[in-house]
């Protein structure tokens, strides 16, 4: 009886610890079962997560590229506004260069100008109010001419005459003109024995000049004023 008690009960003992090495067979397949389906769940989330990201990345290459193109044109742009800078400056520098050859040009007209009133600096003045005057002017600069007479001096309108010829001197550097290019269309006296007035042109330019001398006793003729006539009322 007893021997056959001790086999049961070993053999419970056994039962019992198949149950236990069942259950936790049991348990640890289903923790296995879990972690795999979670692992695949995990995977997939993290594919699904990745995939939109990918198409983010990509979406935000496109959208980098644009700012690519942008630079690009903005270089474009750059390179149009630094041609149209330097088409500008050309321009600006054509433009300063014939301003400048303008400029230079006028100078040279009121330096021939300049020449043309014996070298002496010219100042307008107000004019006697004669119509047919376009302007006045006078010179602290004029000098006389210089004589070959002495003594007594006596005005003399004898074409060829000595004085003549001195007053012709000086009304050629009244009026700024080469004396072998003057013409002298008219010479009269100037109110008093000392003075004398010639209307005069350099050839026939119609620029015309009413010059306005006076003597200086051991120097000669001196021009003292010159009109700038609007027509030659001489010719």
């Amino acid at each position: 009886m007893g021997s056959r008690f001790n086999q049961r009960d070993q053999k419970r003992k056994v039962n019992k610890i198949y149950n236990i090495a069942i259950t936790i067979v049991s348990i640890l397949i289903v923790i296995v079962a879990v972690s795999i389906f979670l692992s695949d769940d995990g995977t997939e989330t993290k594919k699904a997560t990745t995939e939109p990201k990918q198409i983010a990345d990509t979406d935000s290459g496109k959208v980098a590229d644009k700012p690519a193109g942008k630079e690009e044109e903005t270089d474009s742009e750059k390179e149009d506004a630094v041609g149209d800078s330097e088409a500008t400056e050309e321009d600006a520098a054509e433009k300063d260069s014939k301003a400048t050859e303008e400029d230079a040009e006028e100078k040279a007209e009121d330096g021939a100008d300049s020449e043309k009133a014996g070298d002496a600096e010219l100042v307008e003045v107000e004019g006697s109010g004669d119509g047919n005057v376009a302007s006045t002017y006078t010179s602290e600069g004029w000098k006389p001419v210089g004589t070959e007479q002495s003594g007594e001096h006596t005005t003399s309108f004898e074409k060829g005459s000595v004085d003549w010829n001195e007053m012709s001197k000086a009304i050629a550097s009244g009026a700024g003109i080469d004396e072998g290019s003057m013409k002298l269309w008219w010479l009269q006296n100037g109110g008093s024995p000392s003075t004398a007035i010639g209307t005069v042109s350099e050839g026939d330019d119609p620029k015309t000049f009413r010059v306005y001398i006076e003597w200086v006793d051991g120097s000669g003729w001196k021009p003292v004023k010159v009109e700038e006539l609007k027509t030659n009322d001489k010719r």
